[in-house]
């Protein structure tokens, strides 16, 4: 038997559908990104620089604080540095071909940080996905997707959704970073008139197509649904509509629900490019209930933290989130992210928090937080 393949930790290669225990999900990982033969030239170089062992001293997600939050590195990373020398075993010579897509973050706070997303973790974050549809029993539909594509992960991933649901996607593409750097220069007007030319371009599809589900982010779902006409067909004809890449205030979320969109589902999801992934509502909740965001454990994990301590804070105080992405496709431990929620308990057998109500902090590092559509 080969002792290359051989050697690879079963704990990150289980089939679709099947998750190994926190424990040994993260040992696994140490492993594997603290290998020569296997981890990133970026983590390879880091490792000596830590102060302790990953691979001997690290075992749960509570142990991944001991890590420095090192995503501001990945503003100006070479991309290939960030991809396992493991996946140049499967796909030589150096990995490259099991790269699906390097993606940006949307530059709210800087220039973009970027990642890499390999074949192998989309294909198990869609089967999960796929499996929680089914479970919130989303339609055999076709969609549209008002969102960032291009450099951005948003857009890309949905367009996927539907490819591999056998469903047409219709796209809208969003620039985050013109509206971002409108508004920062004080040129609102500009702003309102892209934002006025996303929605007319949603119209013409809505107008015309049969949509089942909307994805959009929340500023430019409701400047959709101040348009009387255009309400109504999302309110009559599209049975979910997903917000996310932006935040969603608790009295705005329950007017679209009861309100403006009475007989549309309205789902909400909390994403980040720095897990590579997105946290859904969780399902269940009440009408009465704050939007609570479950992530996917144990690869993708939050805490949620007092700001001036990094301590935990109580269940049902806010504070600020700090996320966790652990797979054998990366490893972005200890960021702290530009948004404060409330932390809320797990479900059971879940790692780490879950949060709800997140919003934007007013301020990140020595920058104002802005927006605008994403």
């Amino acid at each position: 038997m080969s002792t290359r393949l051989s050697a690879r930790p079963t704990a990150l290669t289980l089939p679709l559908g099947q998750e190994p225990t926190e424990t040994e999900l993260i040992e696994a990982a140490m492993r594997w990104h603290f290998d020569p033969r296997t981890g990133s030239p970026f983590w390879l170089e880091q490792a000596p620089h830590l102060g302790f062992d990953p691979r001997e001293d690290i075992h749960s997600v509570e142990d991944l604080a001991r890590f420095p939050n090192l995503v501001d590195r990945l503003r100006d990373v070479p991309a290939t540095a960030l991809i396992p020398r493991g996946y140049a075993e499967e796909h030589p010579p150096d990995g490259a071909a099991a790269v699906f897509g390097v993606f940006d973050s949307g530059g709210t706070t800087g220039a973009p940080k970027r990642v890499v997303m390999t074949t192998d973790w989309l294909d198990r974050q869609l089967a999960r996905h796929q499996q929680e549809m089914a479970n919130r029993g989303y339609p055999a539909a076709d969609w549209l997707a008002v969102a960032p594509s291009g450099p951005h992960m948003f857009g890309t991933f949905i367009r996927e959704i539907a490819h591999r649901q056998g469903r047409l996607s219709h796209t809208i593409d969003l620039d985050p970073r013109w509206v971002k750097k409108c508004l920062a220069a004080g040129r609102p007007e500009l702003a309102a008139e892209y934002a006025d030319h996303l929605v007319d371009q949603a119209r013409t599809v809505l107008e015309s197509q049969d949509i089942g589900i909307l994805v959009a982010t929340p500023p430019l779902l409701e400047r959709m649904v101040r348009d009387e006409r255009l309400r109504l067909i999302i309110d009559e004809r599209v049975e979910v509509v997903e917000w996310g890449g932006a935040h969603l205030d608790p009295d705005s979320r329950a007017l679209l629900r009861t309100e403006v969109l009475p007989h549309t589902r309205l789902t909400g999801r909390y994403g980040s490019t720095m897990i590579l992934s997105a946290a859904p509502e969780r399902i269940g909740l009440s009408p009465d209930d704050p939007c609570v965001f479950d992530p996917y454990s144990p690869y993708v994990t939050f805490r949620v933290v007092d700001p001036q301590s990094g301590e935990r804070v109580p269940y049902g105080s806010r504070g600020q989130v700090v996320m966790n992405h652990v797979s054998r496709a990366a490893f972005l431990p200890n960021n702290l992210e530009r948004d404060e929620a409330t932390r809320v308990e797990p479900l059971p057998g879940q790692a780490g928090d879950a949060v709800a109500d997140v919003a934007p902090l007013a301020r990140f590092g020595d920058a104002d937080v802005i927006e605008g559509v994403y």
